[in-house]
């Protein structure tokens, strides 16, 4: 939710989200290739062992290629370093799977996060401070102001690798078989619902917009559509809900009409963020909502045709939802372990030119360069220039494609998740969107007026 990937960072995507994935092995576990048996350095510094996640599955075969090489690479540049265990994950944060190893202190000595999760986890103390060992990271005084996420109380306790600004995507190849101009994309809701029936109108397995209702997605999909039209989650003081409005009451109502009144949503559900992009994957959905990165995802996870999709932006919109993904360590690893987990995060996500960061790896691996993910790294700081010299240099996609998505969301203010519990708050409002989408008779008023009840309480519990 993935995801991807930065107000800051969209200013400036990326799970990576971002962003996130459904393969055969989810959630299964490798054994990583160690490059020193001795743990012996030629510096002398003592071995020392960490495990990392957010591997990508087997079914990515080109992105979990370059993973196992930078791991290899890294041991060999750093031999006291072993990488004992590496788990992939996909999609990277999935919240059972999460939540369950939270609760029993299992996860892994380097774990992925997404920036609903930061603020939590720093104030439950799930997250090592990573304040005393920052000068061991070579990069981070050009970091931007996604690093502001990861502070608590003048600490730091992680570090962001990606971002997203979400938008439309849609399948060109799909909008041309129903007469509509791919080239000219919705800029309206009204747009998006006169082609959704359009593209619906093809016949069998075509489905107009796609959309989630549930697994905290649905609220995730909710949020952003309410950004877009200018409402909020909850109050500016975070103490109390905010959605129960016209805005909020305007994205259950067009959801309502493109299900029941146009029938060009189709009857399934997609539940996990995995589905929808498996539906927009195989080339029968017109539209769904989602980040540049998804192109990325549906060519790379899901078997779509690259050249097929495009994404614009947000339909008429107020205000662009960010998100985005970093990595913490957890908080009962070494001093020793923190230092090495944090030169694997640099090493991995964070070095123009090394581990994510290799578009001459990346483009001679028909890896996609050039898509306009949100930068981590101040323009004008070396690191920035770097990685912008690096992915221009190195594109091997069609600009067109993001191009939309480019020029209009230029001077749409970005708007951050809705605080440390936006997890808790997805799943609330997961219930409002599944309920528009199952049932014709859905009361409106009465989900956001459930959903604000609910949401209040929680907020009361946290303080």
């Amino acid at each position: 939710m993935k995801s991807r990937k930065l107000s800051m960072l969209l200013a400036a995507a990326i799970a990576l989200t971002a962003a996130g994935c459904g393969s055969s092995d989810s959630n299964s576990s490798g054994t990583a290739p160690t490059a020193s048996s001795s743990g012996t350095a030629a510096g002398g510094e003592a071995p020392v062992s960490i495990t990392v996640n957010c591997m990508p599955p087997k079914t990515n075969a080109a992105q979990r290629a370059t993973f196992e090489e930078d791991i290899a690479a890294f041991q060999k540049l750093y031999p006291h370093i072993t990488i004992s265990k590496a788990t992939d994950a996909f999609p990277c944060y999935e919240p059972r799977t999460f939540e369950a190893k939270l609760a029993g202190g299992e996860l892994e000595t380097v774990f992925y996060v997404n920036f609903p999760n930061v603020g939590r986890l720093m104030e439950s103390g799930q997250a090592a401070d990573l304040t005393p060992y920052t000068s061991e990271l070579k990069t981070f005084a050009d970091y931007n102001s996604s690093l502001d996420l990861f502070k608590k109380d003048g600490k730091v306790y992680g570090l962001p690798t990606d971002g997203y600004g979400m938008g439309l995507v849609y399948n060109k190849e799909v909008f041309t078989k129903a007469g509509l101009d791919p080239n000219t994309p919705p800029k309206t809701w009204a747009e998006v619902q006169a082609a959704a029936k359009k593209i619906a109108g093809l016949g069998a397995g075509y489905v107009g917009f796609g959309e989630y209702s549930g697994n905290n997605v649905g609220g995730w999909h909710f949020t952003a559509s309410l950004y877009g039209r200018g409402g909020s989650v909850i109050t500016d003081d975070g103490t109390k809900a905010a959605f129960n409005t016209p805005e909020g009451k305007a994205v259950l109502e067009n959801l309502k009409q493109m299900r029941w009144a146009d029938n060009s949503m189709g009857s399934r559900l997609y539940i996990d963020w995995p589905a929808l992009m498996k539906a927009m994957g195989a080339g029968k959905m017109g539209m769904m909502l989602g980040a540049p990165d998804v192109l990325i995802g549906l060519r790379n996870d899901f078997g779509g045709k690259f050249e097929n999709y495009a994404v614009t932006a947000l339909p008429e919109a107020k205000s662009l939802f960010n998100g985005g993904a970093g990595y913490m360590i957890n908080p009962k690893s070494t001093p020793e372990q923190i230092k090495a987990g944090i030169k694997w995060i640099e090493y991995e996500f964070l070095t123009p030119g090394k581990g994510q960061l290799d578009y001459v790896r990346a483009k001679g691996a028909d890896l996609t360069v050039g898509q306009p993910y949100p930068d981590l790294y101040g323009a004008d700081t070396p690191s920035g220039q770097a990685v912008n010299e690096l992915r221009k240099a190195n594109a091997n996609i069609d600009a067109a494609q993001f191009a939309g998505w480019v020029e209009g969301s230029k001077g749409i203010p970005a708007k951050a998740e809705p605080g440390p519990y936006a997890q808790e708050i997805y799943k609330i409002l997961d219930t409002p969107m599944s309920a528009v989408l199952t049932r014709q008779d859905a009361n409106i008023d009465q989900l956001l007026a459930d959903a604000e009840t609910k949401v209040n309480s929680l907020l009361t519990s946290k303080g």
